[in-house]
């Protein structure tokens, strides 16, 4: 029995990207880039008694630790982790709900 060899596959088009949906503008923007955990965290605790109950903080942070640690946290100290947005130029913003 012969096999004969298959045509090489045309390269197909990478998919477009998924559009972030756009929810509720910041009440404040907190900018970690360039710091390392535990820093955009301390950073959040310290500022978000500035915002009013049901407002939003944004904390823009490009250290991967910080993917896990503020979903963390909200899960800790019962604050809700609204979305996380990638950056253009690098990074993160993680958008955080005040609820107490």
């Amino acid at each position: 029995m012969r096999f004969r060899r298959r045509a090489p596959r045309a390269e197909q088009a990478s998919p477009p990207p998924v559009p972030v949906p756009a929810g509720p503008p910041a009440y404040l923007m907190l900018d970690a880039l360039g710091r390392k955990c535990p820093i955009p965290i301390i950073m959040l605790a310290e500022r978000i008694r500035e915002v009013p109950l049901g407002q939003i903080v944004a904390v823009k942070a490009d250290d991967v630790a910080a993917r896990t640690d503020i979903p963390a946290w909200c899960r800790m100290k019962s604050q809700t982790f609204v979305r996380e947005e990638p950056l253009p130029q690098g990074g993160w913003a993680f958008h955080v709900k005040r609820d107490y």
